[in-house]
């Protein structure tokens, strides 16, 4: 489907791989950043928590690492968010982060959509994946 489609949505929250990204944080960091960009070219409302953190995790002197720090602030924003959109960057399929995202997005009943970065095409979760994200999530969430 077009990117279109998600005008009407809202703000849209944009996860990409950052920690283990197999160029470093700083490529991860430009590669979102061109992500958000593309996708704000189109008319689209994002948030995207690499390419609007790591510049203050640098300058402020602050761990970009340290989860301590972004998981609370990340957790605002998902909530201020109307879906998420999956940057099918390179290892994004092994993200901890976007698992993370995608678990909380749909415990939240929101939206969660696959952006392909080269065509701009995006696809929906699909109702199976769904299903087996909120089962692992649960499961994660009861053993914590």
């Amino acid at each position: 489907m077009k990117l279109e489609a998600l005008k009407g949505i809202g703000l849209l929250y944009v996860g990409t791989p950052y920690s283990k990204y197999a160029a470093g944080i700083d490529a991860a960091f430009q590669d979102a950043a061109k992500v958000a960009a593309k996708l704000l070219r189109a008319g689209l409302k994002v948030y995207s928590p690499i390419a609007h953190t790591h510049p203050v995790a640098l300058y402020g002197e602050i761990d970009p690492l340290d989860l301590s720090v972004w998981l609370p602030f990340d957790a605002t924003m998902m909530a201020k968010s109307n879906a998420l959109v999956v940057a099918m960057m390179q290892g994004w399929e092994a993200s901890s982060g976007i698992r993370h995202e995608m678990e909380e997005f749909v415990l939240a009943g929101k939206p969660v959509f696959f952006l392909n970065v080269e065509t701009l095409e995006v696809d929906p979760l699909s109702g199976e994946e769904r299903e087996s994200i909120l089962i692992a999530a649960r499961a994660r969430k009861a053993a914590a």
